[in-house]
């Protein structure tokens, strides 16, 4: 299996994520079933069939989380020197050439993508097409919604 990027605070917060199934979710999963089991009868008990199902998700993450962390090339990303080009690990700022609008976003490893928090996974169309830019640049992107257009305003490498 090839190693895959991973930045150092998105291995933390995986890290973090398995500590906490391993330390919380797990025991409070053994704890239900075992409370379940008390009440009799299992083939009609939801309760126990809730947290089996519940167990059988958790180890399963456990297991993702843990084989990712071990094919993860981690990256100190404050630590890159990429002469100015847009690389993995790079916030880049950017401006909607049409709306004016400005929004960064973080490349980041494909497991710790996250839309929502600005990461978007290095194996991204859009990351793909900001890959090897510089500052000043513009780019055109064909988004589900439309083509748009976004001048590089800035390239950022914080750890």
């Amino acid at each position: 299996m090839k190693r895959s990027p991973m930045t150092a605070k998105g291995a933390e917060r995986l890290r973090n994520e398995v500590e906490r199934l391993k330390g919380v979710e797990r025991p409070r999963i053994i704890a239900a079933i075992a409370e379940a089991r008390a009440h009799g009868d299992l083939r009609e008990n939801a309760e126990y069939h809730a947290a089996r199902e519940q167990q059988g998700f958790v180890e399963g993450r456990i297991k993702e989380l843990e084989a990712a962390l071990s094919y993860a090339e981690v990256i100190d990303v404050g630590r890159l020197k990429p002469n100015g080009k847009i690389v993995f690990g790079a916030t880049v700022d950017l401006e909607d050439e049409d709306s004016g609008e400005e929004v960064s976003y973080q490349i980041v490893g494909d497991l710790e993508a996250d839309i929502k928090q600005r990461l978007i996974s290095v194996s991204s169309p859009f990351a793909r097409a900001l890959i090897g830019k510089s500052e000043g640049d513009s780019i055109e992107f064909n988004a589900p919604n439309g083509t748009r257009h976004y001048e590089i305003v800035g390239v950022r490498y914080e750890g």
